[in-house]
C-alpha cells in the first residue's frame, strides 16, 4: 500500500473559470458529439439502462431530441427485442416490414391488429405478398358486421396510388401531397409490398429535424447486455431485432470476465458497436479500448441511488475519474461517456469539459413521463419510484420476472446472500422528458457561451477548473433568501 493518497474530485468541488467569449448568442453553439466513432449525437446525452429509466417511450424521446436510449437487459430476451423493435418502427422514411393482413381477415381482426401496434392503417397482401388492397380505421369506423371479411372495406390495389421500391424521401412527399394520402405503399415490379411510407413519419422528421436516425430513416437505439448466461444470445436477438449499439452492462467493467466478453461479442457479432464499463482508472479506460470497445463508460459510484463506495469502500470522485480516463483515451478514437453524478446541468458541462463525449443520465429522467418507474402520491406531491440496478428491490423484481413460476419461500434464501449496492427511491415527477432535456440543453449551450465555446471540442481546449470551498458552493446556489 502506498503512503500516497492522492486528492479526487467531484463536480461540486470545482467550477469553471469564465472566459472572454465573442459569442452573443446561446443559439451560436454547437452541442454535437459522437456517441461511438460511427454514430453521431445532435446532443451528449444518453439514458441510462434501469429498468426505471429506459424502456422503447424513454429510448423514443431521447433519440427525437438527438440524444440516445439504451434499453436495459432486465427483461426476458423476447420482451427487450420488442422494446428494441417498438422504438425501430417507431418512425421512418420507410417502413420496411409494414403490419399487414390476410384480405380473408375479419373487420374485427383489423381492428384489434391496429389497435394493438397503433397504426391507422394496415395493407392487404395475399400468402406471396401481392399488395390488394388497404384498409384504414376510416374504413372501419361504421362497420357494422366484425365477421365481416376485411376485403368488403378495404381500399382495392386498383384504386390505391402506390410507388416504386426505392422511391425517395421527396418523391414520396410530392405523391402524398398531390394526391392527399396519408400512407404510400410501396411495390416491387411483381406487385409485392416491398414498403410504406406514412406522412405521419415524414411530420415527425420535420418536427424533429435533429433526431438520431440510421441511414434508413429510423430512430437509433442501445440495448444493455451483460457478461455471463445468455448474453451472446441475447446480443445476437437485440442486433437482429435492430439495436444500433450494445453496452456491457457490469458494475466493474476493469474485471477479466468483461475483457473476454468484449472479444466473445465480437467474434460472434462483428463490427457492431460496442460500448463497455464501468471503470473509474485510466488503467480501465486503456484495458477496454485495447479489448475492442467502441466508447468507454466511466463511473463507479457516483449515482444518486448508488452506494458502492459505501459498501464496497471503492470508487472515485466523478470529476476525476473522467478526467484521467479522458487522458487515457486521447488519440484513440473512443468516445467517454461520464455515467452518473449528474444533477444539473452545470455538472454536464463540467463532465464534458473535463474530456467526456457524452453523458448518461439516471435520476433526471426517473420522474419524467417516459420512464417505466411506478408512479406514486406522496404529500399532495406526485412521485415516480427509481431503484438502483444492484438493490435489494431491483433484485427481487429480476426474480419474479424471470421466474415468474418460483414463490417467494423458494427463491428468499437467494435473495439473503445479495449485498446491496443500490437503494429503492422516490423522486419528483418532472413531466416529459423533452422538457427536461430542453432545460439541460439550454444549461450546457450557456455553458459553453461563458468559456467560448462554439463546440464541444473547443469547450475542452478552453476550459479551466478552479477548486472552490465548502463556502463557495454555499456562494453558487441561491443563498440569504426564501426561495418562493
Amino acid at each position: 500500500m502506498s503512503d500516497d493518497f492522492p486528492l479526487a474530485l467531484t463536480y461540486d468541488d470545482v467550477l469553471l473559470v469564465p472566459r472572454r467569449s465573442g459569442i452573443t448568442s446561446r443559439r451560436a453553439v454547437d452541442t454535437s458529439t459522437l456517441l461511438t466513432p460511427r454514430i453521431p449525437l445532435a446532443i451528449p446525452i444518453v439514458s441510462a439502462n434501469m429498468d426505471t429509466v429506459t424502456e422503447s417511450a424513454m429510448a423514443i424521446a431521447l433519440a427525437r431530441m438527438g440524444g440516445i436510449g439504451i434499453i436495459h437487459r432486465f427483461l426476458p430476451i423476447a420482451r427487450q427485442v420488442a422494446e428494441v423493435a417498438a422504438v425501430k418502427r417507431s418512425e421512418a422514411w420507410v417502413i420496411d416490414q409494414p403490419w399487414t393482413l390476410a384480405p380473408t381477415a375479419t373487420v374485427g381482426e383489423a381492428r384489434e391488429r391496429m389497435a394493438a401496434h397503433g397504426v391507422g392503417g394496415l395493407p392487404v397482401v395475399e400468402t406471396d405478398g401481392r399488395l390488394v388492397g388497404l384498409v384504414t380505421t376510416r374504413d372501419l369506423l361504421f362497420a357494422p358486421d366484425p365477421a365481416a371479411p376485411v376485403a368488403t372495406r378495404m381500399t382495392p390495389r386498383e384504386r390505391l396510388v402506390t410507388a416504386p421500391a426505392h422511391t425517395d424521401l421527396e418523391s414520396a412527399r410530392a405523391l402524398l401531397d398531390r394526391h392527399r394520402l396519408e400512407k404510400l405503399p410501396l411495390v416491387d415490379a411483381s406487385g409485392r409490398l416491398a414498403g410504406l411510407i406514412t406522412t405521419k413519419d415524414i411530420v415527425a422528421s420535420l418536427r424533429f429535424p435533429h433526431a438520431t436516425k440510421d441511414d434508413r430513416g429510423r430512430l437509433r437505439v442501445g440495448a444493455a447486455i451483460g457478461v455471463v448466461g445468455d448474453y451472446l444470445e441475447r446480443a445476437a436477438a437485440l442486433v437482429e431485432a435492430g439495436a444500433d449499439v450494445l453496452v456491457l452492462d457490469i458494475a466493474h467493467g476493469h474485471a477479466e470476465h468483461a475483457l473476454r466478453a468484449i472479444a466473445a461479442v465480437r467474434r460472434r457479432l462483428g463490427e457492431i458497436d460496442l460500448i463497455a464499463g464501468n471503470v473509474a482508472t485510466a488503467e480501465g479506460a486503456r484495458d477496454l479500448a485495447d479489448a475492442g470497445a467502441d466508447a468507454v463508460k466511466v463511473g463507479v459510484g457516483p449515482g444518486s441511488i448508488c452506494i458502492t463506495r459505501l459498501v464496497a469502500g471503492v470508487g472515485v470522485p466523478q470529476l476525476t475519474a473522467v478526467l484521467d480516463c479522458a487522458r487515457a483515451l486521447e488519440g484513440r478514437g473512443v468516445p467517454l461517456i461520464a455515467d452518473g453524478g449528474i444533477r444539473r446541468s452545470g455538472d454536464i458541462v463540467k463532465a464534458l469539459a473535463a474530456g467526456a463525449a457524452t453523458v448518461m443520465l439516471g435520476n433526471l429522467l426517473a420522474g419524467t413521463t417516459e420512464s417505466p418507474g411506478v408512479t406514486i402520491r406522496r404529500g399532495g406531491g406526485k412521485y415516480k419510484v427509481t431503484r438502483g440496478m444492484a438493490s435489494v428491490e431491483a433484485a427481487m423484481h429480476r426474480q419474479a420476472r424471470e421466474d415468474p413460476e418460483r414463490g417467494w419461500a423458494e427463491w428468499e434464501d437467494d435473495l439473503a446472500e445479495v449485498v446491496p449496492e443500490g437503494v429503492e427511491a422516490a423522486v419528483p415527477y418532472r413531466g416529459d422528458a423533452s422538457e427536461v432535456i430542453v432545460q439541460l440543453v439550454g444549461g450546457l449551450r450557456s455553458g459553453l457561451s461563458y468559456c467560448n465555446a462554439r463546440t464541444l471540442a473547443e469547450l475542452r481546449a478552453n476550459a479551466r477548473f478552479v477548486r472552490i470551498t465548502e463556502a463557495g458552493r454555499v456562494e453558487s446556489g441561491a443563498h440569504d433568501v426564501e426561495a418562493l
